[in-house]
């Protein structure tokens, strides 16, 4: 077991903030493990290979993490798309606790790519994962990956994109599980006309912690990303809030936007951002905003005048918080078992 300071901001701030990184204290990293087993891909004309990039990360969530995956992954695909939708499962049960995988993604045309975490288990599990995305040019891709864990479990994600000329790709994260979620995001938009779309939601309940990271640099010319963050925080949940837009030189007419609004259904669970913006190239927009508060009294009045009670009217404010984007999900199955899983954490 080790002390493990991980997920840096890329510029610091005040050590008084205690945002710019996080520390976990004696965590045990599983290594020597065993094939995971319960690794599911479906797919019909896309390749899929065993092989895996060796190149380091720009940021991930740090260097014991990243070394974790490189020589322990007891999980590796190399996905070369086609046009259709593509779905891994990944589900923890008691003969799977620890996956450690690497999924590295090259782009081409048009297509879906889901990949899921579950729990089937209600012992602690372990997940530490890095995504690489190579987004060709011309191409649009869409990619939702959602964390299901259980509230016993360690999640990391690190997830690196680089985008080329025309090339489109949305991402759609869903953190619900985990008693640790640490999830470091950064896109390198190096093609002009290049656009990256990040949607996210997280929800914390009981003593959860949510550490979020998101870094986007701005290369190509009329490139573009756009980030929008809708969380809510229950019982003595945390979350730490980062998101950093970086306008390069040469990135003429580029624009950013980061949007983060966490709603807050305890008086103990507590909220933090940074979002930053920075930038060495005059001719581009840039704007940022972060928020948070409590369900709206009005609402909640109106909700329980028609006979609802506290509990079912904030399970609904929430939901049509989260909807807009749980409704970008190209699965139905998917979106029903989230809002199901929403719904029993705010029971």
């Amino acid at each position: 077991m080790k002390n493990l300071t991980i997920n840096e901001t890329p510029v610091r701030t005040s050590n008084n903030f205690k945002i710019n990184n996080i520390t976990l204290e004696d965590l045990e990293i599983p290594t020597n493990l065993r094939k995971f087993e319960n690794a599911e891909i479906i797919c019909k004309s896309s390749k899929i290979e065993s092989d895996f990039s060796s190149d380091n990360l720009t940021y991930g969530n740090g260097d014991v993490l990243e070394e974790n995956v490189k020589k322990c992954a007891n999980h590796r695909v190399k996905l070369t798309t086609s046009d259709e939708t593509i779905k891994i499962n990944y589900t923890f049960d008691d003969n799977n606790l620890s996956l450690i995988n690497n999924i590295d993604i090259f782009a081409n045309g048009s297509s879906n790519i889901i990949i899921t975490y579950h729990s089937k288990t209600n012992k602690p599990c372990f997940h530490n994962g890095i995504i690489r995305l190579f987004a060709n040019e011309n191409s649009n891709i869409n990619i939702v990956v959602v964390n299901l864990l259980n509230n016993l479990s360690h999640n990391f994600d690190a997830i690196e994109n680089t985008l080329d000329a025309n090339s489109n790709v949305n991402y759609t994260i869903i953190d619900i599980g985990g008693k640790y979620s640490v999830s470091n995001y950064f896109s390198n938009i190096i093609g002009e006309n290049a656009n990256n779309n990040l949607k996210t939601i997280y929800l914390g309940t009981e003593n959860q912690v949510k550490d979020i990271n998101y870094i986007a640099h701005l290369k190509g010319v009329k490139s573009q990303i756009d980030i929008d963050v809708q969380g809510a925080l229950d019982g003595n949940a945390k979350k730490n809030f980062k998101g950093t837009i970086d306008f390069k030189k040469g990135c003429k007419k580029s624009k950013g936007n980061e949007n983060e609004y966490c709603m807050l259904l305890s008086n103990t669970a507590k909220s933090k951002a940074l979002p930053m913006l920075l930038c060495t190239e005059s001719d581009v927009e840039g704007n940022h905003s972060t928020a948070s508060g409590k369900a709206n009294n009005d609402i909640l009045f109106y909700i329980m005048s028609r006979g609802i009670c506290y509990k079912d009217a904030i399970k609904m404010i929430v939901r049509a918080r989260f909807n807009n984007i749980i409704e970008t999900i190209p699965d139905e199955d998917l979106k029903t078992e989230i809002l199901s899983k929403i719904d029993e954490k705010l029971s």
